[in-house]
C-alpha cells in the first residue's frame, strides 16, 4: 500500500503541475486564440496553415489584426523584456496573405427548427449570429444602421480598419445563411414584441452608440461641439464632418480620443489639432502608445494634466475658445476617479471645435419596460450565462451587457450568450457541465523564469505612411508585414510553457502529455491499473525534479510505486523481463563470489577481532570489469593508510535489488554487507561505485563513507607512478559524471583534479555536475526497457563534444561504450600506462560468462593480497 505522502505528493503535483497551463496571451485573450500555435506556424513558413488556427476561433482575422486592443500583449512574457510579441500584427499578416475565402468552413449542423433574433450587427452580434447558425437555428439580425460591424465600422477610423476588410469578413455570415435586416430601429422601425413574438429566443447586442459631453459646462451645447461617437460615426459614413471647424480641441486620454484627433487631422477644414487631457504624461495615458505615436506624427498638439473650465462662444453661438485650468490629482487616497484641480492655474485656448471622447453609453429607450435597466444604461443580465433578470427567453451581450470594453471581449460574449441561447432552447441548464472561463479572460498558473540578459530581439513594428501623405486621406497607415519581417518577429516568441521536464526526460514523452495528467490519471483510475511498466521506466536521475520550476519529486513516486508492485507479488518484482536482474543480485550477494579481508586473514599472531579502519568496497560492476585495477586500489591505500588500518570488502550493496522495488530483499541484501563492515570494525567505507557510495551513506550507521577521488584529493594524493603520466598524449577527454551522485560536488571536482594530476587535457560539456545526464542504465531500465535504453544512451553520447569519454562509474562507461564512444573508465588511466589514440578499442558490455569470471578473479586477487 502507498504511503500517504507519496498519495499527498501525487495530489500536489496533480494540482499545482504547470504542464497543461496555458500560455498567458491564450489566457488573456478572451476568445482564447491559439496564438502560441499560429505564430510558431508564420515562424515556419506555414502561413496556410497558421490561418486554420486562428479562424478556428476568430472568423474576423483582417479586422481584429488591425483593430484589436490586443490584451495578450499586455500579458506576453516579452513584456518583461519591454518588446511584447506583436501578435495582432502577426494575425494581420496570416489574414492578408493567406486568408482564401474557399477555405472557409461554412459547415452548419442539421437545421434545428429554432428561430432566433440578434438586436444589433456589431461583433458581440455577429458572432452571437455565428455560433446559432452553426448549431441550425435560423438566425435574423436588426440593424437601425444602413452598415454592418456596429462601431467596427462606424467608431473606427477607416484608415485602421479599411471597409473592405471588414465588410468581406462579415459576408462569411451571409454565406453560412445568416439573415440581415438593416435599417431597422427596434422600437421604432419594428416594435420589440413583436421580435418577442416571432421568435424563440432573442440576443440583445447592442453597442454604446450614445456620445457624451460633459453637460456641467456652460455651453455644453454649442454649434461646433461633438461627442465622439457622433463624430467618428459622421466620419465614418461620409469621410467628413459638416460642422467640424479650422481648430479642433479632442478631451480625453484613451484609444478614442486618439481616433477622433487622428480623424480630425484628415477634415479638409481642419487646420490645426489640440488633445486635452487629465493624465500628465503620455506614460499615463490610457490610450495605446502606438495610437499616440501616431498621432504625434500626424500633428496633434498635447496638453497634459489639463482640463476645460470654460467653453467661450461667439455671437453665432459657435464655439470660440475654452478657458484650461490645471489637474492636480486624478484619483483620490482609496484610488477612486476625484480629478482635484487648481482653478487659479489656468490658460486660454482658441478653438472653434470641440469633441467629447469621454465615454459612450448603450441607447436602451428600445427597450422600454421589456428589460431591467441598469443606472449605466446597460441591461441586467446574470454575469455568467448573459440571461435577463426578466425575460428568460432574451440574453445579452457586447457592451449591452455590461462587460465589454473591446472588440475581441464583445465577440466573447457573443459566443457565451449563444451557448446560453443553445441550451435554453434544448430544456437544458444553463451553467452544469460548462468552462465558462472559456468565454473569459483568466488568470495562467504558468510561471517562465526568462534569463533576458541573454536573450537579444526587438519587436518588429510594421512600416508606415508617411504622415505629411496619411493625413491628406483615410487611406490604411499600416503597411502590413513582409513575409521576412512576420518570420522574424514570430521567431521571437518564447512558446512558452513548461512541461521543461517532458524536454528533458524520454521516458515521460512515452506516457504522458505532461505529469499533471498522467498523475491525476493514477489517482482517478488507480495506480494499480495502469502500466506498470511506466514506474520501471524511470531511471531515478531526477532531472524531472531538477527542471521543474516548483522541484516536483517525481522519481520518489516511480520508486514508491515498483515497492507497491513488487509487495503486492509477493515482494517479488512482477516484471518477467526484470527477474533475470534478482538472479543476477542473488549470485552478487552469494558467497562464491564475495570476500572479505582483512586482519582476519594476516598471520596468525594478529588478533582475528582486529579492527580495521578502512575498509574499500569496490562493488560490483567495477570489479567484473577490472580486477587488476580493484588490487591497485588496494596497494595504493595500504601504502598510504598503512597494511594495517585496509581492508577490502567484495560484496554487494544491494541497489539493483532496491532499483526494481524489492525492498525486503534489499534490506536483507544490504544487512548483510552492513554486518560484515560492523564485524570488521570499520570506520570508513571507501568507494569507486556511486551507486554503493549513495547506498552506504544511508544505510551505514556506524562508518563514514568516502570517494576514493576524494580521498586522493583530500588526503593521500594519486600514485606516484601515475602523477603526469598523461603529459603529451594526443588524447581530449569529456568527463562524464554519475547522475547518481550528481549532488555530490566534491566527487566532481575531484575526479578533475585527478585528470589534471595525471597530466590529461580533458573539456567541459554543458549537461554535466550537477546538471548531468543518466547514462540509460538507471532504474534498471537497460534492462526493463532496452528500447528505451538505448534512446536514452544515445541521446547521453550525443551531448560530448569529443570521442574520448572518461568516467568513475562502471556501468556509465559501459553504456558510453556501447553509444559508440571511446570510454575510459579513470581506474584505466590511473593504473594503466600513457592513453593515446592509438588505444581506443572496443570495450563494450561483456557477457555474462565474463563477468563472473572476472568477478571471481577480483576475489581471488583481493585475497592474495592478505
Amino acid at each position: 500500500m502507498l504511503k500517504q505522502s507519496v498519495i499527498d505528493n501525487m495530489k500536489e503535483i496533480a494540482e499545482h503541475c504547470m504542464g497543461e497551463e496555458t500560455a498567458s496571451c491564450v489566457a488573456t485573450c478572451p476568445m482564447h486564440t491559439n496564438v502560441k500555435e499560429y505564430v510558431r506556424l508564420i515562424r515556419e513558413g506555414k502561413g496556410e496553415e497558421a490561418i486554420k488556427v486562428i479562424r478556428d476561433q476568430l472568423f474576423l482575422p483582417g479586422t481584429l489584426g488591425r483593430i484589436c486592443a490586443h490584451p495578450c500583449e499586455g500579458k506576453c512574457k516579452w513584456n518583461e523584456g519591454k518588446s511584447p510579441m506583436a501578435i495582432a500584427s502577426l494575425k494581420r499578416y496570416a489574414a492578408d496573405h493567406f486568408d482564401r475565402e474557399e477555405d472557409w468552413n461554412f459547415s452548419c449542423k442539421d437545421e434545428n427548427g429554432k428561430k432566433v433574433a440578434v438586436i444589433g450587427a456589431g461583433p458581440s452580434g455577429l458572432q452571437a449570429a455565428l455560433e446559432l447558425r452553426k448549431e441550425g437555428c435560423q438566425v435574423t439580425v436588426f440593424e437601425k444602421m444602413p452598415v454592418r460591424g456596429g462601431m467596427l465600422r462606424i467608431g473606427i477610423p477607416a484608415y485602421r480598419l479599411p471597409r473592405t476588410i471588414l465588410e468581406r469578413e462579415i459576408s462569411y455570415l451571409d454565406r453560412l445563411g445568416v439573415k440581415f435586416e438593416l435599417n431597422c430601429e427596434i422600437g421604432k422601425n419594428k416594435p420589440f414584441s413583436e421580435i418577442l413574438e416571432n421568435f424563440d429566443s432573442t440576443i440583445v447586442a447592442v453597442g454604446k452608440q450614445q456620445g457624451r459631453v460633459d453637460r456641467s459646462l456652460d455651453h455644453w451645447d454649442a454649434k461646433g461641439i461633438f461627442s465622439a461617437a457622433g463624430f467618428l460615426k459622421e466620419a465614418a459614413m461620409t469621410q467628413d464632418v459638416k460642422e467640424s471647424g479650422k481648430v479642433v480641441l479632442v478631451v480625453g486620454g484613451g484609444d478614442v480620443a486618439m481616433d477622433c484627433a487622428r480623424t480630425a487631422r484628415r477634415l479638409n477644414a481642419a487646420e490645426k489639432v489640440y488633445s486635452v487631457c487629465l493624465e500628465d504624461s503620455y506614460d499615463t495615458m490610457a490610450s495605446s502608445n502606438h495610437e499616440i505615436k501616431g498621432a504625434l506624427a500626424e500633428g496633434v498638439k498635447f496638453n497634459h494634466a489639463q482640463a476645460i473650465q470654460k467653453i467661450h462662444t461667439d455671437e453665432n453661438g459657435r464655439v470660440s475658445g475654452v478657458t484650461l485650468k490645471k489637474c492636480l490629482s486624478m484619483f483620490d487616497e482609496n484610488g477612486r476617479f476625484a480629478p482635484a484641480y487648481d482653478e487659479e492655474d489656468t490658460r486660454e485656448l482658441k478653438v472653434d471645435t470641440i469633441v467629447f471622447a469621454i465615454g459612450q453609453g448603450v441607447e436602451a429607450e428600445f427597450a422600454g419596460e421589456v428589460l431591467e435597466q441598469r443606472p449605466n444604461s446597460t441591461f441586467a443580465c446574470d454575469k455568467d450565462t448573459l440571461q435577463s433578470t426578466k425575460n428568460e427567453k432574451i440574453f445579452v451581450a457586447g457592451d449591452a451587457s455590461g462587460e465589454s470594453v473591446i472588440a475581441i471581449q464583445a465577440l466573447a460574449t457573443g459566443r457565451r450568450a449563444a451557448q446560453s441561447v443553445i441550451r435554453f432552447l434544448r430544456g437544458e441548464d444553463l451553467r452544469s457541465g460548462r468552462e465558462l472561463k472559456d468565454t473569459w479572460t483568466y488568470e495562467t498558473k504558468l510561471q517562465m523564469p526568462v534569463d533576458w540578459d541573454a536573450i537579444t530581439g526587438q519587436r518588429e513594428d510594421m512600416q508606415e505612411l508617411n504622415p505629411k501623405k496619411r493625413i491628406c486621406s483615410f487611406d490604411e497607415v499600416a503597411l502590413g508585414y513582409t513575409k521576412e519581417e512576420a518570420e522574424r518577429e514570430a521567431a521571437r516568441c518564447r512558446q512558452c510553457e513548461c512541461k521543461l521536464c517532458m524536454k528533458e526526460c524520454i521516458m515521460l514523452n512515452d506516457y504522458t502529455e505532461c505529469p499533471k495528467s498522467l498523475f491525476k490519471k493514477y489517482l482517478e483510475e488507480g495506480y494499480e491499473n495502469l502500466d506498470h511498466m511506466i514506474a520501471y521506466s524511470c531511471n531515478e536521475c531526477s532531472q524531472c525534479t531538477l527542471k521543474c520550476p516548483k522541484e516536483f519529486n517525481m522519481k520518489g513516486i516511480f520508486t514508491a510505486l515498483k515497492e507497491d508492485y513488487a509487495e503486492k507479488n509477493n515482494g517479488l518484482v512482477p516484471l518477467e523481463i526484470l527477474k533475470e536482474s534478482d538472479r543476477t543480485q542473488e549470485k552478487e550477494c552469494g558467497d562464491e563470489y564475495c570476500t572479505r579481508v582483512d586482519g582476519s586473514l594476516q598471520k596468525k599472531e594478529v588478533p582475528k577481532k582486529q579492527k580495521t579502519k578502512y575498509v574499500f568496497v569496490p562493488g560490483c560492476t567495477v570489479s567484473a570489469y577490472s580486477p587488476k585495477g580493484v588490487e591497485n586500489i588496494v596497494k595504493h591505500l595500504k601504502e598510504c593508510l598503512g597494511h594495517e588500518n585496509v581492508g577490502a570488502l567484495l560484496q554487494c550493496c544491494g541497489k539493483v535489488t532496491r532499483f526494481i522495488g524489492e525492498t525486503e530483499k534489499f534490506e536483507e541484501r544490504n544487512k548483510k554487507a552492513i554486518d560484515i563492515l560492523d564485524d570488521m570494525g570499520a570506520e570508513v567505507i571507501i568507494t569507486v561505485c556511486p551507486s554503493c557510495y549513495k547506498v552506504f551513506k544511508e544505510t551505514a550507521k556506524n562508518q563514514k563513507v568516502i570517494a576514493y577521488w576524494d580521498l586522493m584529493k583530500n588526503l593521500i594524493g594519486i600514485p606516484e607512478t601515475a602523477r603526469g603520466i598523461g603529459i603529451g598524449s594526443d588524447v581530449v577527454f569529456n568527463i562524464h559524471d554519475s547522475c547518481v551522485t550528481r549532488d555530490e560536488t566534491s566527487h566532481h571536482e575531484s575526479v578533475r583534479w585527478v585528470l589534471d594530476e595525471l597530466g590529461y587535457n580533458w573539456t567541459e560539456i554543458e549537461r554535466n555536475g550537477k546538471n548531468t545526464r543518466c547514462c540509460g542504465v538507471g532504474g534498471m531500465v537497460c534492462s526493463s526497457n532496452p528500447e528505451l535504453y538505448e534512446r536514452v544512451y544515445t541521446r547521453r553520447a550525443n551531448d560530448f563534444d569529443q570521442h574520448n569519454i572518461v568516467t568513475y562509474c562502471g556501468s556509465c562507461r559501459g553504456t558510453m561504450q556501447a553509444a559508440g564512444k571511446d570510454a575510459v573508465h579513470i581506474l584505466d588511466l590511473l593504473f594503466g600506462p600513457k592513453y593515446t589514440k592509438d588505444q581506443e578499442r572496443a570495450r563494450g558490455y561483456q557477457t555474462e560468462q565474463e563477468m563472473w569470471k572476472k568477478r571471481l578473479e577480483t576475489k581471488e586477487r583481493l585475497n592474495h593480497l592478505w
